[in-house]
């Protein structure tokens, strides 16, 4: 599925500001050198045609799910969270995901990776580990969602005509990688990028051990 139309995809979202932090949990691709390639034969055929804010290969990222902003939730609740997914991930193995061909989505280019049965596990246990710590009615977000990642974002409102046109001129195969870990990060926006800094990197069942904070 494509969009015909675009639209800037920084407006602010409630809550969002300069200067505003988020605990949120990603799965990240640093590490992938296959998926980079994928991606970057996608974002050169996208490069010139302006109105698009191509996303650096070391912020590629899978939203998984928000916890809430940093001067909501303690840093002990958190830190608890993470403690419960931890424990709830660790019957879990490592996740397979396939990337085919990106979309053309109303606010950027991603993504869509299959199958989605995997990803959508751990989601779950991340849900259940927020509810463990700070009770069902915090758990935000829908239950329902759309693995995605993006390649690039929309920053104008416009037809989305010329983008669909260059990725169909892309030739390339599809590319599957294993997610070994998620991230539990502090994530901002305040330069038309999504950038973060590690809080705690939680491993997938048989994928090695945890670590502790890192910029990415």
């Amino acid at each position: 599925m494509t969009g015909s139309r675009m639209r800037d995809h920084w407006w602010w979202r409630p809550g969002w500001r300069i200067g505003r932090r988020l605990y949120t949990f990603h799965a990240t691709f640093d590490g992938q050198p296959e998926l980079h390639q994928l991606v970057t034969a996608h974002q050169t055929a996208l490069s010139g045609l302006g109105s698009l804010d191509i996303i650096p290969l070391e912020w590629l990222h899978l939203t998984m799910q928000g916890i809430g902003f940093t001067d909501e939730v303690a840093a002990a609740d958190a830190d608890a969270i993470a403690v419960a997914a931890t424990a709830r991930l660790a019957s879990l193995g490592p996740v397979e995901l396939t990337f085919t061909r990106p979309i053309v989505d109303p606010e950027s280019v991603q993504f869509q990776p299959q199958p989605v049965e995997g990803i959508d596990e751990v989601r779950r246990a991340v849900r259940a580990a927020i509810a463990q710590v700070r009770g069902t009615e915090q758990v935000p977000e829908e239950e329902s969602w759309v693995p995605h990642m993006s390649i690039a974002y929309s920053n104008a409102d416009g037809s989305a005509e010329p983008y669909v046109e260059a990725l169909e001129r892309v030739q390339t195969e599809p590319v599957t990688v294993t997610v070994p870990r998620i991230r539990l990060i502090v994530i901002h926006r305040d330069e038309r990028l999504y950038q973060w800094e590690t809080h705690r990197a939680i491993p997938l069942a048989g994928a090695g051990g945890a670590s502790g904070t890192s910029n990415r």
